[in-house]
């Protein structure tokens, strides 16, 4: 069975993720040049069936079609780049109230660094977003995460400095 197709881009795809994924999400994840910006503790993926687990994670999230956690594949080669996600932020970690606020995110292979891909894959997900009715989207990205902070840069998000609201961490956050 084909994944469902989210949306598509110029070049690239955006879609849910299939078991046969698993090698490249071990692969990506795995690398803690990559997942030294994730989380509240960023840990590497440290065994193959574990991609596999978090493949099936995020398809169950991706049951809505507003919100998940996708895959983003090349037109040309069918290599998959890396991830995207739109989701709910958490509740916040400083003790406020939530207000529902939802984020953009974005996850890639190094060898998909540098071509434009997460921001490519980012306006298409804030476009997914505002076209189900979002009316606003987050990006919270790590103050030293040079790369990421260029990104919501190219993606005209405006700055609203440092904040300690989610994850447990003081995170630079932006809002379009």
């Amino acid at each position: 069975m084909d994944p469902k197709v989210v949306y598509e881009t110029d070049r690239l795809v955006v879609r849910d993720w299939v078991d046969t994924d698993g090698d490249r999400v071990f692969d990506i994840y795995r690398r803690w040049e990559v997942s030294r910006w994730l989380g509240a503790a960023p840990r590497v993926m440290t065994d193959r069936d574990a991609a596999g687990r978090t493949i099936q994670r995020w398809n169950e999230r991706n049951r809505d079609t507003t919100y998940g956690v996708w895959a983003v594949e090349e037109r040309l080669t069918g290599t998959v780049a890396g991830t995207v996600l739109l989701a709910p932020l958490p509740e916040p970690s400083d003790g406020s109230t939530s207000r529902g606020e939802v984020e953009v995110g974005w996850h890639f292979h190094p060898d998909a660094w540098g071509r434009g891909l997460a921001t490519e894959s980012a306006r298409g997900a804030i476009s997914h977003g505002f076209k189900a009715g979002v009316g606003e989207i987050y990006a919270v990205v790590r103050p030293d995460n040079v790369a990421s902070l260029a990104v919501c840069g190219r993606l005209g998000m405006r700055s609203l400095g440092r904040v300690d609201r989610w994850y447990g961490a003081s995170l630079e956050a932006y809002v379009t």
